[in-house]
């Protein structure tokens, strides 16, 4: 064992993105393991390697974690990401949870039917429901960063979420001038500006390839 984290996942973003962008920020170093059939898959429920029969799988400091919630808050407060108390924990897991929901709509999108995709919806949600609550926090502390005036996991996902938005609609931060200078601020730390740089573990936007064979993988028998 190396003693890096090992992520066991297909090789696309879905639920294990935001891990991926969280070990990155922290300056983490880890291992992937991609799923590519449904033996292989099969074969992690036979050994007992998935608590739920579910992936993500995080191998990590001798446990097997499983569900994308408790794998980050683990990361994040292992790498000093998660506020200095409870109450800032507790505004990170909120602004979390926020971009979570955002975050979900885009990556349950390409396995909606063609006909029932609406991301007109998306849009409308980012710009009046999610990003507004952002620029509003930002502006009013006026401090570089969502809590504490430190970099946190409620930073990361958030920088995380505009970028997923922008794929979609380039302009989305159009009316968001806050947000703007976030998004430079946040992608320059350095973890993040290596992250984002090609040749990264960073996935693209799924294509069709990565949707075949996530459905091939997690088919309901």
């Amino acid at each position: 064992m190396s003693g890096k984290p090992k992520l066991t996942y297909p090789n696309g973003r879905g639920r294990m993105e935001s891990i991926r962008w969280l070990l990155a920020a922290a300056g983490v170093e880890f291992e992937e393991e991609f799923l590519e059939t449904r033996e292989q898959y099969q074969k992690l429920i036979k050994d007992g390697a998935l608590l739920f029969d579910q992936v993500p799988l995080v191998e990590i400091d001798g446990m097997k974690m499983v569900q994308t919630r408790a794998i980050l808050s683990y990361i994040a407060a292992k790498y000093n990401l998660y506020g200095k108390d409870l109450k800032e924990r507790a505004f990170i897991d909120m602004y979390v949870e926020g971009t979570a929901d955002l975050m979900g709509m885009i990556i349950t999108f390409v396995f909606t039917p063609p006909q029932e995709r609406n991301l007109a919806l998306i849009i409308e949600r980012a710009t009046t429901r999610y990003f507004p609550v952002y620029e509003k926090v930002l502006k009013q502390h006026g401090q570089e960063f969502l809590v504490g005036n430190r970099f946190s996991w409620a930073d990361v996902q958030l920088l995380e979420a505009i970028l997923m938005v922008e794929e979609k609609e380039p302009t989305v931060l159009s009316k968001f001038p806050v947000l703007q200078a976030f998004k430079a601020r946040i992608s320059n730390i350095p973890t993040i500006k290596k992250f984002l740089q090609p040749g990264s573990q960073r996935k693209p936007p799924p294509d069709d390839q990565y949707v075949a064979t996530v459905m091939a993988i997690f088919k309901k028998d």
